[in-house]
């Protein structure tokens, strides 16, 4: 997907800066010692094409509107439609929630995220 002479340059690169910061941490260090997602995967200090060289487009990241969809399931992507705007919603009777799903979607919400009883949620069993 790169140019492998500009990928050899940029190893070259991140390498030298790798050391240069080593140095820089001696006298002034991160405020922790990682940097996390929240789901726990570690995050670089940056990016750049050597950390994906080899990835596969198409089969990774896709086009918008098509498999695996990591860039939406609008080909259009939110140019067409803004974000879906989703309350999280239910409560009391069945009558009472849709009477709240309706004021809601009145209201300009367009989606709605439902909430059944909590075994069905989470799944007793």
């Amino acid at each position: 997907m790169f140019d492998k002479n500009q990928i050899s340059i940029l190893k070259e690169a991140v390498d030298k800066e790798n050391a240069k910061t080593q140095e820089i941490l001696q006298k002034r260090p991160e405020r922790k010692k990682s940097f996390t997602t929240g789901s726990g995967d570690p995050v670089n200090r940056y990016y750049s094409p050597v950390d994906i060289e080899d990835m596969d487009y198409m089969n990774d990241l896709g086009l918008p509107g098509q498999y695996p969809y990591t860039r939406g399931v609008q080909p259009t992507m939110y140019r067409g439609q803004f974000w879906t705007m989703r309350m999280y919603a239910g409560f009391a009777t069945a009558e009472e929630s849709n009477k709240r799903y309706k004021f809601l979607v009145e209201q300009g919400s367009s989606g709605l995220s439902v909430a059944f009883d909590l075994p069905t949620q989470i799944g007793y069993g």
